[in-house]
């Protein structure tokens, strides 16, 4: 039961109207805004890894459930994922290093290229949502505005990307007064809204903060139930986060052979 009122929460962020917010604040910097949101939940000083259960509901379809591992390290720009259900994708792999991103099939034992663009696992996850944030890096400011997001108060910044590394060249930032990000709106250059976010919670890991739960609404994928469309969704929760200094070796394609035999 608590499971369902916590996912149903989730839903609501998603959808919920926002309302503009009445206050007196003067508009912040909100390019010094965007560094401390990327540094809360970026670990540039330290190693990180967790374990992930990536929930796929397509409507009309059986649930699909991926657990997976991830390795971290921030200040290199490396990550490593290791697959460990189902049975069936178990020892699949992807490795991150700088701008190169490795795709491990333990079944033919090699290794394609990826893009941080590409979906994870079939889900409404992309491969760059594992990596850490660098919304001022990537993004330029077109505006921003107070709203009120549910229970939050939020500084809504609309963002363009400044290069086409990035998964999405427009998107919109809900910002709580915590600096911390609690939905996101993922755009099409034309305009087209592609995905939704929420991130309703968070967990503090060191003085560093991880989601609990992050929900993705696919927009664009979808179908029609009992004359009403249900959209594609993706429930990501993160649990035993460790800040643990991990070997170099694990940042490796060896690493990934031999864990996968």
């Amino acid at each position: 039961m608590k499971r369902i009122f916590f996912y149903a929460l989730l839903l609501a962020l998603v959808v919920i109207g926002s309302a503009p917010y009445v206050g007196a604040e003067d508009a912040p910097d909100f390019k010094a805004m965007l560094k401390t949101v990327d540094g809360l939940v970026s670990f540039m000083d330290t190693d990180f890894s967790a374990e992930y259960a990536i929930v796929l509901d397509k409507p009309g379809e059986s649930r699909s459930v991926t657990d997976a591992v991830m390795f971290r390290r921030d200040k290199d720009e490396k990550y490593l994922i290791l697959i460990l259900e189902p049975t069936s994708d178990k020892g699949k792999g992807y490795l991150k290093i700088g701008q190169s991103l490795w795709l491990y099939d333990p079944l033919s034992r090699r290794f394609t290229f990826t893009s941080s663009k590409e979906r994870f696992q079939n889900s409404n996850a992309r491969n760059s949502d594992f990596t850490r944030s660098n919304f001022a890096g990537d993004y330029d400011i077109v505006s921003g505005h107070r709203e009120a997001l549910g229970r939050f108060n939020c500084w809504v910044i609309d963002l363009k990307a400044n290069n086409d590394g990035v998964s999405f060249p427009k998107t919109k930032i809900w910002v709580s007064d915590d600096n911390l990000v609690r939905k996101t709106e993922d755009y099409s250059l034309s305009g087209q809204l592609m995905r939704t976010t929420a991130i309703p919670t968070y967990q503090k890991v060191g003085n560093r903060f991880l989601p609990v739960t992050m929900l993705i609404v696919d927009n664009l994928r979808g179908k029609t139930i009992n004359g009403k469309l249900e959209n594609e969704r993706t429930q990501i929760t993160i649990t035993k986060p460790s800040l643990s200094t991990l070997p170099d070796s694990i940042f490796t394609q060896a690493y990934l052979e031999k864990v996968s035999k």
